[in-house]
């Protein structure tokens, strides 16, 4: 596992461009590599600011978006098209604009997808799409978290029953602080498996979490890492506390 390192720009808008050149330039990298690259998306303000400045990006053009894997960290499990699924927000910002392969877009199914209102079906389906890279998880060449208020990291959340599993890949998750109430959340260990693992933060709303993460309180933020780079993207604001 790789320790944490900091880079901290000086607001919100910075912290989004800073994040998406990084983003194209580890995707073209992949490609180089090996051919493809996986990368995890991330909801949330800082994530969806994130993709907004991909799409600004002429750079973007540098990827080749059709051999680029697509998945997400979590989801609320919530109808197809809601506003508030991070899937429908990533499609808005930047994937409808993107020649993707639909068949490497892989996302969680909404509650009127073909398992209904089964999340435990949903999320089996999920982990089953993720094994099927020949590992439990594919080796996600970057995964990108938002950082919640309170520490939590996808749909991880302090105290919470989700936190503290340490088998599996995808799991349901129910009763969230947090609304919606349910969703479908990749654990610790999926998470760990990802060469590169972002945590991005902005705004003073994030500094106690921040501060927390990268002290020693047992947050959800604090217990993530990549196997090659642990990042954290802040903004001013978001390190005030540090």
């Amino acid at each position: 596992m790789s320790e944490p390192e900091k880079i901290v720009l000086a607001d919100g808008e910075q912290l989004a461009a800073a994040a998406a050149a990084r983003l194209i330039t580890v995707l073209v990298d992949a490609q180089a590599a090996r051919g493809h690259a996986h990368a995890v998306l991330t909801g949330g303000s800082n994530g969806g600011a994130l993709l907004k400045a991909v799409a600004a990006s002429p750079a973007r053009d540098a990827v080749d978006w059709a051999r680029v894997d697509l998945w997400w960290g979590d989801e609320r499990f919530l109808p197809a098209g809601d506003p508030e699924r991070n899937e429908t927000q990533a499609r808005e910002y930047l994937l409808d604009a993107l020649p993707l392969e639909p068949g490497r877009v892989h996302v969680m199914a909404p509650s009127d997808g073909e398992f209904g209102d089964d999340v435990d079906a949903a999320a089996a389906a999920y982990a089953a799409e993720l094994a099927g890279f020949g590992s439990a998880v594919p080796a996600f060449d970057v995964l990108m978290l938002g950082v919640g208020p309170d520490g939590h990291v996808a749909s991880l959340f302090p105290g919470h029953p989700g936190y503290a599993v340490t088998e599996g890949t995808a799991i349901a998750v129910r009763e969230s602080p947090k609304p919606p109430p349910v969703r479908i959340s990749l654990t610790l260990g999926a998470i760990g498996a990802a060469r590169q693992v972002w945590l991005l933060a902005g705004g003073a709303g994030k500094a106690d979490a921040v501060a927390g993460a990268l002290g020693d309180q047992d947050l959800p933020a604090g217990a993530v890492r990549g196997t090659e780079r642990t990042l954290w993207l802040l903004d001013e604001a978001a390190a005030s506390k540090l």
